[in-house]
């Protein structure tokens, strides 16, 4: 399995007033120090922006670059979503995991989508993804709570809809009200890069109602170590594995953080109880 982090993990977000940002020297370190192999990029400005200074960085630590999580609109017809791909694509070597996101700031609220702006959406995508296959690279729609691609009427509107591969997010599926392990039985060959994570489902329950906010959920504890949720993590790296499933497995169990972690301790434990966790599927 080629196993990479995220600096969500981490509790670094783009989300304003999400909570506590740990500095990316402490954050690559802990990454090189459970050994993983590479990282996806995180928000914008945790690394520097210049290329090749980010690159000599994160080969001091040992890591590579999976790609990036990349949030633009791509439901407005007034708006062309294909520069700030094109950006993207000319910074960075590695998989674009777009979000269609709703130009709100945080993932608290959500529009609703009429007909005109769901086409503006799968021809967008679709767009995408021709362009990405000219270039020779990769595209995914990651579904994502807070989005205008969240529950699962709409995630199977985008199947049906558009050619656009997916990113399979464990956690955001569920919580969008999608089973993660029908998705990856159903459409194993959209599936193109994968999110882990772990989610405690009362709490995953609450935010799909509306009782809570999904950040409050996450600073709850949305979010758990593999293995100690209620996902059937190992189901899904099976179902996928056997499909010919050859990318990344990012571990990223989303966090807000209230200050600085002692050394060894918050995310840092977590992760480790995940990849722990993922040695034992892997055997």
């Amino acid at each position: 399995m080629r196993i990479a982090g995220a600096p969500i993990s981490w509790g670094v977000c783009e989300v304003p007033g999400w909570g506590h940002q740990m500095e990316p020297g402490r954050v690559l370190a802990e990454m090189r120090h459970l050994g993983l192999a590479a990282t996806e990029l995180g928000p914008d400005g945790f690394l520097p922006r210049a290329a090749q200074a980010r690159d000599e960085l994160l080969t001091s630590f040992g890591l590579g670059l999976v790609g990036a999580f990349v949030p633009v609109v791509l439901h407005d017809p007034a708006f062309d979503p294909l520069p700030v791909v094109e950006q993207a694509w000319d910074d960075i070597d590695g998989v674009l995991v777009l979000a269609a996101a709703t130009g709100l700031d945080g993932y608290d609220e959500r529009p609703v989508l009429d007909t005109k702006a769901w086409a503006a959406l799968l021809a967008n995508l679709d767009a995408i993804a021709a362009r990405a296959a000219e270039r020779g690279r990769l595209a995914t729609l990651h579904p994502h709570v807070g989005t205008v691609v969240e529950r699962r009427s709409e995630v199977e509107r985008v199947l049906g809809g558009c050619s656009i591969p997916l990113c399979l997010d464990t956690g955001h599926l569920l919580v969008g009200g999608t089973d993660p392990v029908w998705l990856a039985r159903f459409a194993a060959p959209r599936i193109a890069h994968v999110h882990l994570k772990d989610v405690d489902v009362g709490l995953a329950q609450q935010v799909l109602k509306g009782d809570i906010t999904y950040t409050s959920a996450v600073r709850d504890g949305l979010y758990r170590p593999l293995g100690d949720g209620d996902i059937d993590i190992p189901d899904i790296i099976r179902t996928l594995e056997i499909a010919g499933y050859e990318g990344w497995w990012v571990m990223e169990q989303d966090t807000v953080l209230a200050g600085e972690p002692e050394e060894g301790a918050g995310p840092y434990g977590d992760v480790r109880r995940s990849l722990d966790y993922l040695a034992g599927v892997a055997r």
